[in-house]
């Protein structure tokens, strides 16, 4: 199938799917359901672009993303979670974070943006903040999009060479690369330590985005249990 046909092919798939998507917002609107979609992964992997392919056509009143800045001082002087919890979704509301408190598992640690024992403590209470939220009768899905080294090299070329893309491009960008391993090693330590039977990581390889577009789209509609779902549409199809 040539590179025309497949994107034809792809974006037939995505306008099925975000008809779902909005079945799914009227089901949370309707019955007072809250959900969290949390959004991770390396620089470069593709997180803002499968956020915005999800909300495009979702009601912009009944949802938000949600991408902090740099904490100021307030906000670096409260509990860790705080600036989070104040974010957390209404009833009746989707929120989806690109990027997430996470920061403190991974970015935070190597980049030296927090200190040995702020990592710790944030390692020793994730798990437990998680199962509140959860409890507290809100739908916590938490998403990992993983792409190869070659590939964020290559990516980071791009966004350097575009001048719509070019202020995508950080302080933090220019040593991902260099930090590569030490981003793996927290990486890990992460889904090792949180990735709990109430709220699992998954994991979606995301060199080819609109693969791993449609697949996180699909896990989406697949595991929150809003109705009416269209069994014909949630079935996967090949792209090929």
């Amino acid at each position: 199938m040539d590179r025309a046909a497949k994107l034809v092919k792809y974006e037939r798939r995505l306008e099925k799917l975000q008809v779902e998507l909005i079945k799914l917002q009227n089901w949370v609107v309707a019955h007072n359901k809250r959900v969290v979609i949390l959004f991770e992964g390396r620089d470069a992997a593709g997180k803002g672009g499968t956020i915005r392919r999800i909300v495009e056509n979702l009601n912009p009143r009944e949802h938000r993303v949600v991408a902090l800045p740099k904490p100021d001082e307030v906000e670096a002087g409260q509990w860790y979670f705080q600036r989070y919890i104040n974010q957390l979704p209404r009833a009746g509301e989707l929120v989806f974070f690109d990027r997430s408190w996470y920061n403190r598992a991974v970015v935070e640690p190597v980049n030296g943006f927090c200190t040995d024992v702020e990592y710790k403590l944030f390692m020793e209470q994730v798990n437990e903040f998680e199962k509140m939220i959860i409890k507290s009768g809100t739908y916590l899905f938490k998403i990992y999009l993983s792409i190869t080294k070659d590939e964020q090299k290559k990516r980071f070329e791009e966004i350097i060479h575009s001048p719509l893309k070019k202020w995508k491009y950080s302080d933090v960008d220019k040593n991902a690369l260099e930090l590569w391993d030490k981003y793996t090693q927290y990486k890990e330590e992460m889904f090792k330590h949180t990735s709990t039977e109430i709220a699992p990581w998954k994991i979606f390889k995301t060199n080819r985005k609109s693969r791993s577009r449609i697949d996180v789209l699909e896990y989406i509609l697949e595991m929150i249990p809003y109705q009416v779902k269209d069994p014909q549409v949630l079935m996967p199809e090949d792209l090929d």
